[in-house]
């Protein structure tokens, strides 16, 4: 029995690899709108105590602002801060603490941000103000696998979502910890040099996994969804 949360990788990507829809090509079978159901309806269905994102995705979905709360009645708590409150909750990394929130939750899931061990105060202070839970690496190279230990030890998470983008997708590959994959293919293009969905900023994923297919299955709108069983070994 792992110690970890199970790990989904669930990404939607044209056929090409992009991940930004509003630069994909039309297709006469199938919308956007269609598309975007199909992947919602699968994380749905996945039904994940959990799902995680990096920090350039969150704050595409946070819309805050830098804010210092009114009040500090002491000194912030580490190594973590947990809001009593239940999940599925919204996960991300951010190891400087670059993120703020107009909000504590994202669509109703609670947030929860997985920081790094050199983090300010005055950023955990104005997360404590938000009502937002906290995690901070206790390394300085932020390892994944010990928070992913601490997400299923403190909040009982089984089952965790990842959704990217590419870089964290990469590097949660990279340490062994992807145990399936989905990816919704669409019938479009992107044919731009951004974004992938994984990247391993050089670090390289051959000779440390293995992926089997499981499922192929074709979707209304032209869309094809893929499922793979992961097979890794991150030793160097």
């Amino acid at each position: 029995m792992t110690d970890r949360p199970r790990i989904i990788c669930l990404m939607s990507s044209s056929l090409d690899g992009g991940l930004h829809p509003g630069r994909w090509t039309h297709s006469p079978d199938g919308t956007i709108e269609q598309w975007s159901g199909a992947y919602e309806a699968l994380h749905d269905e996945l039904a994940a105590d959990a799902w995680l994102v990096g920090r350039t995705t969150m704050a595409e979905m946070a819309k805050g602002v830098p804010h210092s709360p009114a009040t500090v009645a002491t000194t912030p708590p580490r190594p973590m801060h947990l809001v009593d409150r239940k999940g599925p909750f919204a996960i991300a990394i951010d190891r400087s603490g670059k993120l703020h929130f107009a909000a504590s939750d994202v669509g109703g899931d609670p947030v929860l941000v997985l920081l790094g061990r050199d983090v300010a105060d005055a950023h955990l202070a104005e997360l404590v103000a938000d009502d937002i839970s906290y995690i901070i690496a206790g390394d300085e190279e932020m390892a994944l696998p010990p928070l992913m230990t601490t997400l299923r030890r403190e909040l009982g998470i089984e089952t965790l979502l990842l959704e990217g983008g590419g870089v964290v997708n990469g590097s949660f590959l990279a340490a062994g910890l992807v145990d399936e994959l989905y990816v919704l293919l669409a019938p479009a293009l992107d044919a731009s040099s951004s974004g992938s969905i994984v990247e391993t900023g050089g670090a390289g994923l051959r000779g440390k996994l293995t992926l089997s297919l499981l499922a192929c299955d074709q979707l209304d709108g032209g869309a094809v969804r893929l499922h793979y069983g992961v097979a890794s070994d991150p030793t160097p």
